[in-house]
């Protein structure tokens, strides 16, 4: 189950906003929205791309993406 307040906490954290993460993974920001809210679900290297983007660390991904 993905954890939208933590993923928008640790968006914030590392000083970006949904647009810049968007474009990091070369998706529309609706798409973002979408995935985020649960329409649809985020891909493994998209998962790996944030989780660099984002400077999260293992324990903290697994808290987002698979709690």
């Amino acid at each position: 189950m993905f954890d939208r307040n933590l993923f928008n906490y640790f968006i914030a954290r590392a000083g970006q906003t949904k647009a810049t993460v968007a474009a990091h993974l070369e998706i529309n920001e609706a798409t973002l929205y979408r995935k985020s809210a649960g329409a649809s679900e985020f891909t493994r290297d998209e998962i790996q791309k944030l989780k660099e983007f984002l400077n999260l660390t293992d324990s903290e991904a697994m808290k987002v993406f698979f709690a």
